[in-house]
């Protein structure tokens, strides 16, 4: 009994390291999500940062000579694809263009939400009075973290990006419930390394009718900012979070995804000046202590 105890507990400290890990990459990546767009159209970075990221993942199944997944798989990697990489990068990226990478950081990661939900639905998950008042608290700071200028005084351009991210969130939702459903079974480098190939065609494909003949502007920074989002935000960290919606419940997954906002904002704020207002820190908490409800509960002793 202490050793099966001793290895959930590493297996614990392990999952929560890899999200710790995952979160700050994604944080950081939202800085860079927005300066890029000073030397290069949204649809185009995006274009070069998962094609190289599909290129990485596929290398590395070529080594480990994982081979291609079985063909009845297919269909559903090009629907995760579409869903997790192409829908969500693409109206993530245009709407950057008008909203500030903090906000737009906290705005998709109103993902938590349609995700839990939609595992109630589809996945017979339960939501215990811990998780949905840790959702809950978390959704409030993300609400907090916003302030109420979302609903009025904003411009219409801001508010038309701001719906973009959401539609977004709601569409990587979508994309955890399928995967969990019809591809839990492949290797999880192999699962990504395909729907990241078949996200990334779509973006091509986009990329190819809205910004033909734009100027692109490739230099140490541009390069740098397509290299760390492309390799490691998204080839490494989407690889590890398929790993994890694979270990564990999908709302306590999601719900700790909250940490990338926060993560977003204080980079943000860094590095490019954003604003801290007492409301983001205030939200922040909130969105922290959110996470410790609904993630720390105790076990019940009879299914130990």
């Amino acid at each position: 009994m202490k050793k099966q105890k001793s290895i959930l507990s590493k297996n614990n400290v392990i999952i929560w390291s890899l999200i710790l890990i995952i979160t700050l990459l994604w944080g950081y990546a939202w800085v860079l999500m927005k300066e890029v767009l000073a030397y290069m159209g949204p649809f185009t970075f995006s274009s070069f940062r998962f094609g190289i990221g599909a290129l990485t993942l596929l290398l590395v199944v070529w080594i480990l000579k994982i081979g291609l997944p079985p063909r009845r798989y297919w269909e559903h990697l090009i629907i995760v694809g579409i869903l997790q990489t192409s829908i969500v990068f693409l109206l993530v990226m245009y709407g950057l263009e008008f909203v500030d990478a903090g906000k737009s950081s906290v705005l998709l990661y109103s993902m938590p939400m349609w995700s839990s939900l939609l595992a109630v639905k589809f996945l017979g998950e339960k939501i215990t009075p811990a998780k949905m008042t840790g959702l809950l608290i978390g959704m409030l700071g993300l609400l907090t973290i916003l302030g109420w200028d979302i609903w009025s005084g904003q411009r219409i351009e801001v508010i038309f990006g701001e719906v973009l991210i959401i539609i977004a969130a709601i569409s990587w939702a979508i994309a955890n419930i399928y995967y969990r459903l019809n591809v839990q079974e492949l290797p999880k480098i192999q699962a990504s390394a395909f729907q990241m190939f078949f996200g990334a065609v779509g973006i091509i494909i986009v990329t190819l009718f809205m910004e033909w003949g734009e100027p692109v502007v490739l230099n140490t920074h541009s390069i740098y900012y397509i290299l760390f989002t492309g390799v490691l935000a998204s080839a490494l960290c989407f690889t590890v979070w398929f790993f994890i919606i694979s270990k564990i419940d999908m709302v306590t997954a999601t719900i700790s995804t909250l940490l990338v906002p926060i993560f977003g904002l204080v980079f943000s704020s860094i590095l490019l000046g954003e604003q801290m207002s007492i409301g983001v820190l205030a939200g922040s908490a909130f969105i922290i202590i959110g996470i410790i409800i609904a993630t720390v509960t105790k076990k019940n002793p009879r299914a130990q």
